[in-house]
């Protein structure tokens, strides 16, 4: 039976300054001037159109992404956050997390993102050093970026995340540690601490830069992961850290396969139809202009998501969590017997990548540091 499911709110805001060479995000550098307030317009119309989908269910959390959302104003997100209290019911500790990029930080912008009830922001740095920072196509030098953080604890930000890459080309061991020690100093509550992967449809696809070896890698992140531990900051995801009760709860409900909806140019959405008992993805329009200019329906596609691929999603999901799984989430969250996955969960089992029992799933040591092929097991013929 599915039921008792947590919604989020997501929010894309397509525009930055310039496409990052590794982006496979749907973003789009800014050529002329923002269109402003006729995309807060269609984000509200947009958000009515689909409120009936939920049902007065309460929002759980509210995330702001791009492109790079801190483009926009104070006052068009004041107003598009006053529309969705106005018409969203929200549990009274709604996390709301704009992201921000280092290049567009102004003090006076982060207060007022402040003042407009956003509580957590995510600032994108990647890196704290010049070469680095210019090989991945950053706006931002390393000054800047240790200014972000700076501004956003002036601003009365008490929880803000930092994102990190590691892997980069030409980067040592050393430089990543020292990535992450400068960011510690700034003192963050939470840090995503990713990988460099070269994804299809970017720059890097076509023209990709050198990255360490595999064993490299591998080190960096052992040592990586002792450091932060150190400083009291726990893994709680394959790329998330937090200090003691700053998880990302958004991010925690897409990974826990929870329901959440996508409003804005190329946002998907996943929502459960209780009385129908069915999980439908939807995903918007993904082209800005087209966006804006046929807003009778924002709606690229939907689709049903059928028994035989909820499995394979929700593992692929719950197995990112550095947690043990409950047999009884699965079966609210996908409707399904936990039979369905006896089979993968014996070869994952004999595998030595997974132990599991009538109460829980447990990823074993081997399971986290191979998980993709963990969780191709998964994968229905």
């Amino acid at each position: 039976m599915l039921n008792n499911i947590p919604l989020s709110l997501y929010l894309h805001l397509p525009w930055c300054v310039r496409k990052c060479p590794y982006c496979d995000f749907n973003s789009h550098a800014v050529k002329d001037e923002i269109p402003e307030n006729a995309y807060i317009d269609a984000l509200i119309t947009d958000l009515m159109a689909d409120l009936p989908r939920i049902a007065n269910r309460p929002l759980h959390s509210i995330f702001i992404g791009g492109g790079t959302p801190s483009l926009f104003s104070a006052a068009a997100l004041n107003r598009l956050l006053t529309a969705i209290k106005d018409q969203c019911a929200a549990v009274d500790d709604l996390e709301i997390t704009l992201e921000a990029n280092p290049g567009t930080v102004e003090y006076e912008r982060f207060a007022g993102y402040r003042a407009a009830g956003i509580n957590r922001l995510s600032i994108g740095i990647q890196s704290f050093q010049k070469e680095k920072l210019a090989a991945l196509g950053r706006i931002h030098n390393e000054q800047e970026a240790i200014r972000a953080a700076e501004t956003a604890h002036a601003a009365g930000f008490t929880n803000f995340n930092l994102d990190l890459m590691h892997g980069l080309p030409k980067q040592s061991i050393n430089d990543a540690l020292f990535d992450l020690k400068t960011a510690l100093a700034l003192s963050p509550t939470h840090l995503s601490w990713y990988q460099l992967t070269i994804e299809p449809n970017t720059f890097f696809a076509h023209k990709p830069p050198v990255l360490p070896q595999d064993e490299l890698i591998w080190e960096m992140q052992e040592k990586g992961r002792a450091l932060l531990a150190a400083h009291s900051f726990q893994q709680y995801e394959i790329s998330a850290y937090s200090q003691l009760h700053r998880q990302c709860q958004h991010n925690r409900n897409y990974w826990e396969f929870g329901d959440y909806l996508g409003i804005g140019a190329g946002a998907h959405g996943k929502i459960t139809d209780f009385a129908t008992q069915t999980i439908t993805r939807l995903w918007k329009k993904k082209n800005p202009k087209d966006y804006l200019q046929n807003q009778n329906s924002f709606i690229g596609d939907a689709q049903l998501v059928s028994a035989k691929e909820l499995p394979f999603e929700f593992m692929l999901n719950l197995l990112r969590l550095y947690q043990d799984i409950p047999i009884s989430l699965f079966e609210t969250r996908t409707g399904l017997s936990i039979t369905v996955l006896q089979e993968p969960l014996q070869r994952a089992h004999d595998k030595g990548l997974l132990t599991w029992d009538e109460q829980q799933i447990k990823p074993t040591d081997l399971g986290r540091r191979f998980y993709n092929n963990l969780v191709e097991i998964f994968i229905s013929d």
